[in-house]
C-alpha cells in the first residue's frame, strides 16, 4: 500500500522528516524574500541584488541535491 506522505520524499532520497524541513525552510525564506522584493519595489535603492543572489543560491542547492 502507498504512503502518500512518505511516497515522494523515498523518491527524492529523503526521509520524511528531512523533506519536510527543507520544504517548510525553503517555504519560509521565498516568503521573506517575497516581502524584500516588495520593499525593494517601494524603495529601488534597499536590497538591490539581496533577493536575485539568493534566488540564484536556492538554484543551486536545490539542483545539487
Amino acid at each position: 500500500m502507498k504512503n502518500i506522505f512518505t511516497e515522494h520524499p523515498r523518491a527524492v532520497g529523503e526521509t520524511y522528516l528531512q523533506h519536510f524541513w527543507f520544504a517548510f525552510s525553503t517555504g519560509l525564506q521565498l516568503l521573506l524574500w517575497g516581502g524584500i522584493a516588495i520593499l525593494h519595489a517601494l524603495f529601488p535603492f534597499m536590497f538591490k541584488t539581496f533577493v536575485s543572489d539568493r534566488v540564484k543560491r536556492l538554484y543551486k542547492k536545490i539542483h545539487s541535491r
